[in-house]
């Protein structure tokens, strides 16, 4: 997040599309009065993506705070209008499911949507002809209605935040071509156009597809794909002659069919029909022409009929009254995909006060201008960004070649049925560790993160699960995808004799210099000054008291540290912050990681090892540098599963070397190589918690259960006043350890949590977080939010999964070995 002053400053926004005016509204409502909105084209239809949006605002989401941004945008639109008009018309959604697999669906997203707060219900063919009367019941299986989605007017919305920010003092200057960004010692100091200079502090970039030519401009990567997406407009259709005011247009739900790639909205007495059901269509926004030069407006392309062929099929088999009508006027539209469907949010660290709001659709346009808005004027947005935020992306995924490419199959899985597991085809492998010949030689199943290839299970471990007395309850098709009873004989493998993880993935930072250690205490909530060798839990907090990360962080000399971080978001916030004498560096590209854990980790380090690994010579959360055979090694003695064991570093030129070490002499051990399926297993069962699914930045230490790495009397550190006064006595919610009653349910994470006996439409009282089958206590082991009065162990609750309510209990945490010994011994 960023260090910019939370006093007023002068704020320059590139463009005036939704995002513009609506960070103009938010910024100008919270004091912010000098503030210029440049735009390239006319207002108030400037000719972006706003200027041809059909304004759909859906809020469920499987991403809670993607539905908090749609949920606020539909909430602030419907106070607002324009000419008379309400911006936000209410008319509800409802998503139809044509085949069990989408019936199936709509029962899971139905779990996630209650868990965000968003009402909405499970309904019948009969229900769905009702809301939609020319649809036919017999082609559907049933529906999900939400009723208070609706319909947003794009260039109305513009219009009255327009309006509001100029009588606070914004001003909006049209026809202003951006030409330059300028700057002075890494800060922007102002914005070029053709019409001139204008001063600047911070400058927004809310371009939308145009986002890539403004980051040139700047020097600053924005990996969003403009593509052009098509819709049509029907001939009048009879069964519509009177049904809607001409004013409103519509009276009927947003209708999608996701089965067939559709949306349907009225438009008075014709049908809007948008199709996804189409070869990816990538636009070059350098070479677009400029608004005056456009056949119809710059983001509204020729429409290819033959593209649309399969969708007007389809759309006439689910609405039969099309076969009366014809496509009458359609264009290909064009919009932002990113590269995993989320906006690119914040500030860039290269050129301090330059921000990005991009790749973001009117379906969330005013829920990301306040966090945006909240950002620059707070320090902080109100609701958890980090998957928004512009430093998620790794080097190797700002390449123009991966953003093409993860772009369209973004736009081709729009609407299909992905799995939270599943991985991209393709670039793939693109980041491996030194041991991917030997996982690929062990049938490793990979899986993607940030570009890595990790190992999810091995099949080479196909008899050890044939071979072992316990059988893992059978799964239902959702959660039997991406896993493997493999997984099992790993995480028991851990558990009774040793086993190798490949780390390699999680960020490795180093903080060096004269100012390395008051730094890092300043940074962090724990207490870092003891020793050389020392490793400390401990967190990053936001100036509020939110969880912005967690780090284990080993001292490996006086002015020397190796920090184990979760993101590139981490590495930015220490950059921002570090001063002249601290350097901080990322490692993780250049090193590698093995964690040898289990009973019998010590009988195949020891050996091998240059010096004294016994408990007393090298206790629990210690770290040395030492040797394992030829290979240099710093080892931390650390274990995220619950065992005995060590996480073994070296450099990427020597890690195939410290795999094979390893591998030989454990043979006779009965070592296996595990992956992160038996990981998460193993850390759900210790209670270890997953910053960024268990915890964020909306979330405090006390709440999260982490106050033990809160030591307030070390001194000053970021988020040490907002912590005054809180504690795990007073939290009102907690982050609470569930277990299914049935030792054969499953769930996943996100699902929605009800009180004991809870009714059928009663509201949830939280959400699953991380979830994942217990192998060692022979349940399913679910993190989930509750209110605190909930959260004491011997509370009956119920977990929703796919629409069937599975009996849990509140468990005391950590399940299994609750004393430790299994670790420091």
């Amino acid at each position: 997040m960023s260090t910019t002053p939370t006093t007023a400053a002068r704020v320059v926004i590139i463009g005036a599309g939704i995002v513009g005016c609506s960070l103009a509204d938010e910024l100008t409502a919270r004091g912010w009065r000098d503030v210029t909105v440049l735009e390239q084209g006319p207002l108030p239809a400037p000719g972006g993506s706003t200027s041809h949006a059909p304004g759909l605002v859906f809020r469920a989401n499987p991403s809670k705070t993607m539905t908090e941004f749609a949920a606020y945008t539909a909430g602030k639109f419907a106070g607002l209008e324009a000419d008379g008009l309400p911006c936000f018309h209410q008319v509800g959604g409802l998503e139809v499911a044509t085949t069990p697999e989408r019936w199936a669906d709509l029962h899971r997203k139905a779990g996630y949507a209650a868990s965000w707060g968003v009402e909405g219900a499970l309904v019948s063919p009969e229900r769905c002809a009702e809301l939609w009367p020319l649809l036919d019941p017999a082609q559907v299986l049933g529906g999900f209605h939400t009723p208070g989605d609706g319909l947003v007017r794009g260039v109305l919305a513009c219009r009255a935040q327009t309006r509001r920010a100029e009588e606070r003092g914004a001003r909006f200057l049209e026809r202003h071509t951006v030409t330059g960004i300028e700057r002075v010692d890494g800060r922007v100091t102002g914005v070029t156009t053709d019409r001139g200079v204008f001063p600047a502090d911070v400058v927004v970039s809310a371009a939308g597809f145009w986002g890539p030519v403004i980051g040139a401009l700047a020097g600053v990567p924005v990996p969003l794909l403009p593509l052009a997406h098509q819709y049509v407009k029907t001939t009048p259709l009879p069964e519509l002659e009177g049904a809607n005011d001409p004013r409103t247009e519509a009276s009927r739900p947003i209708l999608r069919f996701q089965d067939a790639d559709l949306y349907f909205r009225e438009h008075t007495d014709r049908i809007g029909i948008g199709s996804y059901d189409h070869r990816p269509l990538p636009v070059d926004p350098f070479t677009l022409p400029a608004y005056d030069d456009a056949e119809v407006m710059p983001s509204s392309l020729p429409f290819t009929g033959d593209d649309f062929a399969r969708g007007w099929r389809e759309a006439g088999r689910l609405l039969p009254a099309l076969a009366k009508s014809e496509v009458a006027e359609g264009f290909n539209g064009v919009f932002s995909f990113t590269p995993d469907g989320m906006p690119v949010l914040g500030e860039s660290r290269e050129l301090r006060g330059f921000w990005l709001a991009e790749a973001v659709w009117v379906t969330h346009s005013a829920g990301v201008a306040k966090a945006v808005a909240e950002w620059l004027t707070d320090g902080r947005p109100s609701v958890d960004v980090h998957a928004c935020d512009l430093h998620r992306f790794e080097e190797v995924q700002l390449s123009p070649g991966y953003v093409a490419e993860r772009g369209a199959r973004q736009f081709a899985e729009v609407y299909d049925i992905v799995h939270p597991l599943q991985p991209a085809g393709r670039p793939r492998p693109l980041r491996v560790s030194p041991f991917h010949a030997r996982q690929r030689e062990l049938g490793a199943v990979f899986l993607e993160s940030g570009g890595w290839e990790r190992p999810h299970w091995y099949e080479a471990n196909a008899p050890l699960a044939a071979a072992d007395p316990y059988e893992p309850p059978e799964r239902d098709a959702w959660s039997a995808r991406y896993w493997s009873p493999i997984a099992a004989a790993e995480a028991r493998a851990t558990r009774e004799r040793v086993a190798l993880y490949d780390m390699t993935p999680l960020r490795r930072l180093e903080v060096t210099g004269a100012g390395a250690l008051d730094f890092l205490q300043r940074m962090t909530t724990n207490q870092l000054a003891k020793k050389p060798g020392a490793v400390t839990y401990t967190l990053l907090l936001d100036e509020a008291g939110g969880i912005r990360s967690d780090l284990t962080v080993a001292r490996l000399g006086e002015r020397h540290f190796q920090v184990g971080a979760n993101s590139g978001q981490d590495l930015d916030w220490l950059l921002r912050h570090a001063p002249d004498d601290v350097q901080v560096r990322d490692v993780t590209s250049g090193t590698c990681c093995i964690g040898v854990w289990g009973p019998l980790a010590r009988a195949l380090v020891a050996p091998l090892a240059g010096d004294d690994f016994s408990h007393e010579a090298f206790g629990y959360f210690r770290a040395r540098r030492s040797w394992i055979g030829e290979v240099p090694v710093t080892a931390l003695r650390l274990s995220y599963v619950g065992e005995l064991g060590w996480e073994l570093y070296t450099g990427a030129d020597t890690g195939l070397r410290l795999w094979d070490t390893l591998w030989e002499a454990g043979q006779e051990l009965g070592v296996i190589a595990a992956g992160r399926s038996a990981f998460d297993s193993l850390r759900l069962e210790k209670g270890y918690r997953a910053w960024g699914r268990d915890m964020t930045a909306e979330h405090d230490p006390y709440e999260a259960g982490l106050g033990f790495a809160v030591r307030p009397g070390k001194g000053d550190f970021t988020g040490r006043t907002a912590l005054a006064g809180r504690s795990a006595e007073r939290r009102t919610r907690a982050l609470t350890c569930l277990t299914l009653d049935d030792p054969a349910a499953v769930v996943l994470g996100s699902e929605p949590v009800y009180g004991a006996g809870a009714p059928g439409g009663a509201a949830p009282v939280g959400y699953v977080t991380s979830a994942g089958y217990g192998y060692s206590v022979g349940r399913t082991v679910a993190y989930a939010w509750l209110p605190a009065p909930l959260a004491v162990p011997g509370t009956a609750v119920s977990v929703a999964y796919f629409g069937e309510r599975l009996a849990a209990t509140v468990a005391e945490e950590p399940l299994f070995d609750p004393g430790m010994s299994r670790i420091r011994r």
